[in-house]
């Protein structure tokens, strides 16, 4: 698989759950729970996705800071 396009699903996946964490943290209003229901077993693997996303966007982040130097 393609590392780039790993990396840009990967990054859209973070991007969405810090949204829904900022829209938790402003407003109590979880989007993800909204749309797929309350710890459903798709909400459930959605909240995963992005959790693996995260750990998988340290290395991204290690690779981006490494080019720079």
């Amino acid at each position: 698989m393609n590392t780039k396009f790993l990396d840009n699903v990967l990054l859209a996946l973070v991007i969405i759950g810090a949204i829904n964490w900022g829209l938790i943290g402003f407003f109590r209003f979880d989007l993800v729970a909204f749309l797929f229901g309350n710890m459903s077993w798709l909400t459930r693997v959605i909240y995963a996705l992005v959790g693996i996303g995260g750990l998988y966007m340290i290395s991204a982040f290690g690779r981006i800071h490494s080019r720079k130097k």
